[in-house]
């Protein structure tokens, strides 16, 4: 089985649509169904069906495509390894990151990185902290940018500590928070843990919730607009808000704080590319 089938294989399987997937990989669709048919002949299985709500793969089909997966993950591995047998650093460096670091850190990072090794590229993914830590296990992606503390069996390396602040668009005071109408955002489950043992600590009634909302930043333009308070870490908030804030503290007054990490495989730094960029983020100072 060639590369290209492998990626048909993947790319059909992730999207469950011939059209898309002939889309995404410049193919026409007559020709994406005849290689279909080509691999069903080559292996003497059913692939998949074609049903009212789109394909789907049968088991052998499934099987399939574990295995074209893996060749891909091998072929992959082999090409970087030929690279970082020479002394120049290139190649395509794969990163998951939380969407928060993605959009407020990364993009300097990289720029950085990149001035210094202009002939690398990348292919960035945003997810969710917990889904990034598999990602990363399974070599999805080689390098991780995580929020938060996980449970991480390979190596790790703390990229930036920052506060968590209450923030309004007036003053308030802790004693009166329960009564005042909250904003809740969307977020990983580290840090829902930290709001809740904190207020559960602070407080014996639950928040005033009034609005739900998507995302951090969309979750500051209400507070900004007066809708009422929120919890933030500082890297939305950056330091120029005009937001009244209170810090995050325990009982004892120590400052709750929100740690970030990159994380990766200890074999992975045989690739010298991977090796320069963990060299590189570690030499850094985000925050």
């Amino acid at each position: 089985m060639e590369e290209r089938d492998c990626m048909l294989l993947q790319t059909l399987f992730e999207h469950q649509n011939l059209t898309k997937t002939a889309e995404l990989l410049y193919v026409s669709q007559p020709s994406l169904s005849y290689r279909i048919q080509q691999l069903e002949k080559q292996f003497g299985i059913k692939i998949m069906y074609r049903g009212r709500r789109g394909i789907e793969f049968t088991p052998q089909g499934e099987y399939l495509v574990r295995y074209a997966k893996d060749l891909l993950q091998q072929l992959q591995k082999t090409k970087e390894h030929l690279l970082s047998m020479d002394n120049k650093i290139s190649g395509t460096l794969k990163i998951g990151t939380a969407s928060s670091l993605g959009r407020y850190k990364l993009p300097g990072m990289l720029k950085k990185f990149h001035t210094e090794y202009p002939d690398v590229e990348f292919k960035v993914t945003s997810n969710r902290s917990s889904e990034l830590i598999n990602s990363v296990y399974k070599q999805d992606v080689h390098i991780g940018f995580i929020r938060g503390d996980y449970n991480w069996p390979e190596e790790k390396h703390l990229i930036m500590t920052e506060n968590i602040w209450i923030v309004s668009n007036r003053e308030i005071s802790l004693n009166d928070l329960p009564k005042l109408p909250r904003i809740s955002y969307k977020t990983d489950l580290s840090l829902e843990n930290v709001f809740d043992n904190w207020w559960k600590e602070t407080y014996s009634v639950p928040p005033t919730v009034t609005m739900e909302v998507d995302h951090m930043e969309t979750c500051k333009e209400m507070v900004s607009s007066g809708f009422g308070y929120a919890i933030l870490p500082n890297i939305v908030l950056g330091d120029n808000e005009h937001l009244h804030r209170i810090q995050l503290r325990t009982n004892y007054g120590e400052p709750i704080l929100r740690k970030s990490w990159m994380i990766y495989r200890k074999e992975s730094l045989q690739i010298s590319l991977i090796n320069a960029f963990v060299d590189f983020i570690q030499n850094m100072k985000l925050m």
